[in-house]
């Protein structure tokens, strides 16, 4: 994201960009609970490609809201983590996790009526 066109837009407008996309608040909750290699990230996400996953963690990271940590071992390890600024948006995202709780059955009733 460009320091200029952040200077720019409203509040709203800079988290959606963040966390805007088809994986990433998803990503954020599964980092949620603690740092995690590529693989499980994949598998707990089920249907992301290895490309749209990596694109999307290296988006993340240039944005400080995840960091990427390499293990020199044998053999290399990765693992990913929520920065401060990424533990921050959980707890927004914690609230949208409970309207969806407790709306799940309108939105429900809503669509088999469609």
């Amino acid at each position: 994201m460009e320091s200029q066109d952040l200077a720019h837009m409203c509040g709203m407008s800079v988290a959606i960009e963040v966390v805007g996309g088809k994986w990433k608040l998803h990503i954020m909750w599964v980092l949620g609970d603690g740092p995690q290699r590529f693989g499980q990230i994949r598998r707990m996400l089920g249907g992301v490609s290895e490309k749209v996953l990596t694109e999307q963690l290296r988006q993340m990271e240039a944005d400080g809201v995840v960091h990427r940590e390499f293990f020199p071992e044998i053999p290399p390890r990765v693992e990913y983590s929520l920065t401060a600024l990424g533990e921050e948006l959980k707890v927004a995202l914690k609230s949208l996790e409970d309207w969806g709780e407790k709306r799940r059955g309108d939105l429900l009733a809503e669509a088999s009526s469609a």
